[in-house]
């Protein structure tokens, strides 16, 4: 009994149309995941915009002011120098540690602000004032965050 097996490849036409569904499944899937990637980010500089805010009121109702500008946003993570005094400041902190936003910049933080207490923003993708789309700035005001007067 001599059985022997054929063995037969791939054709190189039957190759070029596994290469082409592969192609257009790429094309038709591609666009919708790569821009995503800057929708998530701007939600995640929300999302961080709004616990920054959150753990400020706690400061505030601790120390019954916000940080000022020269104590910064450290002041959630470490009991800061200057005025005003943080008298109560919370030994455990407000924050383990400050993010900065999903495009490796620090939050910009003023207090007080022009038309709020403070004043906390990101200014998105380009790192600069202005801008469109995930360039645009971001504010803790315009993230249906704490509204506070």
């Amino acid at each position: 009994m001599n059985t022997l097996k054929s063995s037969r490849g791939f054709t190189l036409i039957e190759i070029m149309v596994v290469m082409v569904i592969l192609g257009l499944l790429v094309a038709i899937v591609a666009p919708n995941i790569i821009g995503r990637s800057d929708q998530a980010k701007v939600t995640v500089a929300r999302t961080q915009l709004k616990q920054i805010g959150n753990a400020l009121d706690l400061y505030k109702l601790d120390n019954h002011n916000y940080p000022s500008t020269q104590q910064g946003l450290q002041a959630l993570v470490s009991k800061p120098d200057g005025f005003p005094d943080a008298k109560n400041w919370n030994p455990d902190g407000y924050m383990k540690s400050v993010p900065v936003d999903p495009w490796g910049n620090a939050y910009q933080y003023v207090s007080p602000g022009a038309n709020h207490p403070y004043d906390l923003y990101s200014y998105g993708s380009d790192g600069r004032e202005g801008g469109d789309g995930d360039a645009a700035d971001l504010s803790v005001w315009d993230t249906n965050g704490p509204k506070k007067q």
